[in-house]
């Protein structure tokens, strides 16, 4: 049979396609009064997630799956409308378009909320990330300044979408896919890059060779920004569970023990463990930085390699044993992702007054705003430095 006299596939009937849009919009007209439900219900959804990721390992991953699932649908039915409308079919309005994307938006934001105030360091650049998301999840549950930015201000309106697809790769492909953070980062920023595509093609509106030309500039230029700004965007899928400063060690334990007061005298002569406990996704193999610095300079920089699954983290140390003559001054250990980003810090100041030098007493720390967990049934190996 010739293919050029094959028969036109057959059209969808525009009778069954309205009645299914009209379905649709009949159940998005229903759920309107109770829309102020969905974002904490996605907030619980995310708490959970974090939980249980470790207690209910395919309960974690399914709800993150449901997130990504949910990104599906949106991003098919802003591509299904545009070939409904090009074949002369009639589209969703926009009222209930925008509607669904407002549900996805605040699923999106609020679920991502526990990871990042877990995972945020407050004393560095992320809290500034995390307080603009806090921000935008407020803007989300709005529908006045929510509706008017998708309105009025059409290039905001997409930079905001395309925000949420970065939170939603980066939190969700660590459990699900049991990618690295540095991995996650990277296919978070690909695709944020792709969705700012509406948004500079409305601000560069109207198009012409000079202004496309600019807009092959500007995405490049905004992966890079990206990536040179990842030490501000949290972990998501890591945090420090516990850490502590000692002068020696017991192997067989795995336990910091002794104190010291951190002076020079004493830290020639002892040396200083720094001891971290990191949680980590079941299944998910990362590696580790301990950046040892001393009055913001960096002296050592010691890679670790953790493991995910262990309910309260994956127990590594340092030793120190080698400081510099004049070791007095304010000392801290980042712990670093291989990509960049901060997982948390230890600080300490050495002086050669007692009283003004920290105590390293051994003990085991969780940072505030943890759940109590129990360091002891943790096990690693370690590893020492000069």
């Amino acid at each position: 049979m010739n293919p050029d006299r094959l028969p036109p596939p057959p059209e969808f009937p525009a009778s069954r396609l309205e009645s299914w849009q009209r379905r649709l919009t009949r159940l998005a007209e229903r759920a309107r009064p109770w829309h102020w439900l969905w974002p904490p219900v996605a907030f619980l959804a995310g708490m959970a997630s974090f939980f249980l990721v470790e207690r209910q390992q395919w309960l974690g991953a399914a709800l993150a799956l449901g997130m990504l699932v949910a990104w599906v649908l949106l991003l098919s039915e802003s591509l299904i409308a545009r070939w409904l409308t090009h074949r002369g079919y009639p589209a969703l309005s926009r009222g209930i378009t925008t509607f669904i994307a407002q549900m996805v938006h605040q699923e999106t934001l609020f679920f991502a909320l526990p990871f990042l105030l877990a995972t945020t360091v407050w004393t560095s650049g992320q809290a500034l990330f995390t307080t603009l998301m806090l921000g935008l999840s407020l803007l989300s549950i709005l529908d006045p300044l929510y509706y008017r930015l998708a309105d009025r201000h059409r290039w905001l309106y997409f930079a905001f979408h395309a925000q949420c697809v970065f939170l939603v790769v980066l939190v969700t492909l660590p459990t699900v896919l049991h990618l690295t953070t540095g991995e996650s980062l990277t296919i978070a920023l690909v695709a944020m890059t792709v969705f700012s595509l509406p948004s500079l093609m409305q601000l560069l509106r109207p198009m012409n060779t000079g202004r496309w030309l600019a807009m092959l500039v500007l995405l490049p230029l905004l992966a890079g920004l990206g990536w040179l700004g990842r030490a501000w965007v949290p972990p998501a899928s890591l945090w420090l569970s516990g850490h502590a400063l000692s002068p020696s060690f017991d192997e067989s334990a795995r336990m910091p023990e002794g104190s010291l007061r951190l002076t020079p005298e004493a830290l020639t002569g002892h040396g200083l463990y720094a001891y971290t406990a990191i949680h980590a996704p079941r299944g998910l193999e990362e590696k580790i930085v301990h950046e040892w610095r001393h009055d913001g300079q960096l002296v050592d920089r010691i890679p670790l390699q953790i493991q995910g699954g262990r309910e309260a983290g994956y127990r590594s140390w340092t030793h120190k044993s080698h400081f510099p003559q004049d070791a007095s001054g304010d000392w801290r250990v980042d712990v670093m992702t291989a990509s960049g980003q901060r997982i948390g810090v230890l600080r300490f100041r050495v002086s050669d007054t007692p009283e003004q030098a920290t105590f390293a007493d051994g003990q085991i720390h969780s940072p505030a705003g943890l759940p109590g967990l129990d360091l002891r049934r943790l096990i690693a190996r370690p590893t020492d430095i000069p």
